[in-house]
């Protein structure tokens, strides 16, 4: 969970004296993944040579959306997500910047003057080589370095990166999460993807054939493939290994979407608590039996399947030295 330290500052919050003067990354920033933390990295490295606070400013909701509500963006980390891993980068806070009809028509320079200079009291910027920012996207990153020099902040271009065969991007992780292709998803993104939900009250089916669940609804939005997964699950300190099904359940209702986590180990009482959900590694697609008996069978398999990606997990881990998010 994110320190208490950590700052997270939305529209109507004003800017504490010890935020003001530092050194800030710019953008979106859905799913922080590995070529956002060089981002975020490099704005660590100047506000400790400066001596001041390093922050992101992102947009709620994300742009896309905004624009085209009735094809929202598949978003890998809602705000409280980003919040927490933008804490365990080592960030001091977030700025959360309400992306409205009113900031749509902002000039690139109004854009600046008012978030960046009077809100913010700037002492650089970083922004990735694609960043764009004011009416139409006119800015760029060569404008908002004409405007740092101009109006008395430094900016710093980083250049993109990538890892063999995979450019770290955010649509990239969600073509692979849609594919269910989970492991690549975690080499763009330097951690496990995670969601954050409540459990809530089911049918108690899964109690019924022996395989007691806590049942979390995800956002409408999550184009998460369909199927059985490897997971961890953290509540209030603890982590649970986990099998996991994200899809409507076809043996019996096709009904909603809803993720439901089984804990191998333990029956802990999840009920009203809000828990994280890693997703480590893909099992199988979901899938409709012949009978009910035919679906626990294959449960009783994909637990011991789960078992082992686990394990296989913790070695991989330790060699690919993922963001420690919730150490």
């Amino acid at each position: 969970m994110t320190p208490d330290d950590f700052a997270i500052l939305t529209d109507s919050d004003p800017v504490p004296e010890r935020l003001r003067g530092a050194v800030v990354a710019i953008g979106n920033f859905d799913g922080v993944h590995r070529g956002h933390q060089s981002v975020l990295d490099r704005v660590k490295a100047m506000a400790a040579e400066r001596g001041v606070a390093a922050l992101a400013l992102t947009f709620e909701p994300h742009p896309r959306t905004f624009f085209r509500p009735e094809t929202p963006v598949f978003r890998l980390t809602p705000a409280p997500v980003k919040a927490e891993l933008m804490a365990a980068l080592g960030l001091n806070g977030v700025v959360e910047v309400g992306f409205d009809r009113d900031l749509a028509a902002m000039t690139a320079e109004e854009f600046v003057d008012r978030l960046l200079v009077e809100r913010l009291g700037v002492g650089a910027a970083v922004v990735g080589y694609d960043f764009h920012f004011g009416r139409n996207r006119s800015g760029s990153p060569d404008a908002l370095t004409a405007f740092g020099a101009d109006k008395g902040f430094d900016v710093e271009i980083v250049a993109p990166a990538g890892e063999n065969d995979l450019v770290w991007s955010a649509s990239g992780a969600r073509e692979m999460l849609a594919g269910g292709r989970v492991e690549d998803a975690t080499r763009i993104l330097g951690y496990h993807w995670f969601v954050i939900g409540t459990v809530q009250h089911g049918d108690k089916r899964g109690r019924n054939l022996g395989y007691p669940t806590a049942n979390i609804a995800l956002s409408s939005e999550t184009a998460l493939m369909h199927g059985v997964y490897a997971v961890r699950l953290h509540v209030e300190g603890i982590a649970y290994d986990g099998a996991a099904n994200f899809g409507r359940r076809p043996q019996f209702d096709n009904g909603p979407v809803l993720l439901e986590v089984y804990c191998l180990d333990s029956s802990p009482d999840l009920y009203g608590k809000t828990v994280e959900v890693e997703f480590i590694a893909f099992i199988r697609p979901e899938q409709r039996f012949d009978s009910v008996e035919a679906l626990v069978e294959r449960m009783h398999i994909d637990v011991e399947v789960v078992r082992g990606r686990l394990a296989d997990a913790v070695e991989a881990d330790k060699a690919g030295a993922l963001l420690p998010v919730f150490d």
